[in-house]
């Protein structure tokens, strides 16, 4: 005999409800576990969550870098990293070259 879709709805229920508690149950376990390893190794936040792509040292983050073009007419400047300004666009960079 085929369930109905009641006692179907009530199955799927009672599974939800299941997988709810054991989840639940499976990840208080999983921190602990997490928690265990970072106090074994004295970890940081920063080597456990590295910021940015390919977990840059922090010597690197942020560093300003030198501009290589130069606007004559308006002194504006662009490190050739990015987005090219409009000044730029279309034209020989050699001739902006710092």
């Amino acid at each position: 005999m085929n369930p109905s879709y009641k006692d179907l709805l009530k199955q799927r229920e009672a599974l939800e409800l299941q997988i709810s508690e054991a989840r639940d149950r499976e990840l208080a376990a999983a921190v602990a576990q997490v928690r265990g390893l970072i106090a074994e190794f004295g970890l940081t936040q920063q080597e456990v969550f590295p910021v940015g792509r390919g977990a840059r040292t922090s010597a690197s983050i942020g560093v300003k870098v030198a501009p290589k073009y130069r606007d004559p007419a308006t002194g504006q400047t662009w490190t050739g990293r990015g987005k090219a300004p409009k000044w730029i666009q279309n034209e020989d960079r050699e001739k902006f070259a710092i």
